[in-house]
């Protein structure tokens, strides 16, 4: 049995049946925004590795700061111990971040920072002697991750966890924001946001959001407004506003986070992917002072999380590489030229059958179909063109990582308008 046949059968990818598997493609090697197929076949990689590599792979600069500190400790346990990554990285965080937020909390995937600022606003209003104030308020089409708090919070309809509705906690979904300047529509409809937190404000520890960019839920875009309604309407009830930037953060949205976009403050805020610029699994959970002392105001407590790996050493030694790696860059003009570029280029498929919709924010292109596509036919029609772009559902998308040349990205736009001018060959029924 080779490789690939021992992968297909025995080894369960993300989001795929055992069944009927979809197909994979071994790759050997990745340099800057290229991946090395076994076959010899070179990609362009137009994914980032779901939204994470940003500087490209194999980068010297994030290959030294491994190295350096493996002969260091590649891990050491963060009960009672600490160590100089972790401490520089906390500083780092909270220097680059709004002014509120002070208290880090480290831990090792996106999926359970949101689980860990989902806790922290549970624990906070117990400790405020409020315990009935245990759900939270959030939007359709959002998505926050794949653990069960995580899943309570994603769209319950057109998610891709509505099979767990029933044995998931039940929270609060208003109306999706729908207003976007790309697009002329300015109104903000916060009316159902509105209703809902004032009705029931009583019962909600926290509001959670993705900034600016609904990304796993639709890849949808809406404007600053609406979440500066949303920071009033939390005050106003009295009621945390966790905003999830996992995807967002570190320069994608053309802001270093998106809430930037908006000058607000979130209570508690939950980075990844990108923070260690692809290399390792990493997260935080960034919390005010006003959630992190109310945590302990009834003398107990202690915040009830401690993964086994939270702050490994080699994750925030690379993390510490990228984040200076970027700001040390001039990322403010590379995000703004890569978002012109995708504009330009990707505007022709407005005029095709096939599409519904083109929008691109930062670094972020996202064509819109009017049917789902046939995943690993289309896919196998841009690797024959040399490019790795994997859509999902109606999106064909893309979100390079930053060190792209005009050349490579065109390649990436070019397969795009290709592949989707022949889609009624490839799409499904």
């Amino acid at each position: 049995m080779d490789e690939i046949e021992f992968d297909k059968q025995h080894i369960w990818h993300p989001y795929t049946s055992v069944i009927n598997p979809d197909p994979v493609y071994e790759v050997v090697s990745a340099k800057g925004v290229h991946l090395q197929l076994a076959d010899g076949r070179e990609l362009i990689d137009g994914m980032s590795s779901w939204w994470t590599a940003i500087h490209g792979y194999n980068h010297p600069v994030l290959n030294q700061a491994i190295a350096d500190q493996t002969q260091k400790m590649a891990h050491i346990m963060f009960g009672g111990l600490t160590h100089q990554p972790a401490i520089k990285l906390a500083k780092k965080l909270i220097d680059i971040t709004c002014d509120n937020l002070q208290y880090v909390f480290f831990s090792d995937s996106g999926s359970v920072s949101v689980e860990v600022a989902i806790k922290m606003s549970l624990q906070y209003w117990v400790a405020q002697n409020q315990p009935e104030k245990n759900k939270l308020l959030t939007v359709n089409k959002g998505y926050h991750g794949d653990t069960f708090g995580a899943m309570a919070v994603c769209d319950p309809v057109s998610g891709m966890h509505g099979m767990f509705n029933h044995a998931l906690p039940k929270h609060l979904f208003a109306d999706a924001p729908e207003c976007n300047t790309h697009n002329g529509n300015n109104s903000t409809n916060i009316n159902s946001f509105h209703s809902l937190i004032s009705q029931h404000h009583h019962e909600l520890a926290a509001v959670i959001l993705e900034p600016i960019v609904q990304n796993a839920g639709g890849m949808r875009f809406y404007c600053a407004e609406y979440l500066q309604q949303v920071r009033v309407l939390c005050d106003q009830f009295d009621v945390l506003l966790i905003l999830d930037e996992i995807a967002t953060g570190f320069g994608r949205t053309g802001t270093l986070f998106a809430y930037e976009h908006a000058h607000v403050q979130p209570d508690i805020l939950t980075l990844g992917k990108a923070l260690t610029g692809g290399y390792m699994t990493l997260a935080a959970t960034l919390a005010s002072k006003k959630v992190a002392k109310g945590i302990s105001a009834d003398g107990k407590g202690l915040l009830m999380h401690g993964p086994t790996f939270m702050a490994n050493p080699l994750a925030c030694s690379v993390a510490n590489a990228s984040i200076e790696l970027l700001l040390s860059s001039n990322w403010k003009h590379t995000i703004a030229t890569i978002e012109k570029q995708l504009s330009s280029e990707l505007s022709p498929c407005k005029q095709l059958d096939v599409v519904a919709d083109v929008r691109v924010k930062g670094a972020i292109g996202v064509v819109e179909l009017k049917n789902a596509v046939n995943m690993p036919e289309i896919q196998a029609q841009f690797i024959k063109l040399g490019v790795w772009i994997r859509p999902f559902n109606k999106l064909v998308y893309l979100m390079p990582p930053y060190i792209i040349n005009v050349d490579e990205l065109s390649q990436l736009t070019s397969a795009i308008y290709q592949v989707l001018s022949r889609l009624p060959h490839y799409q499904e029924s």
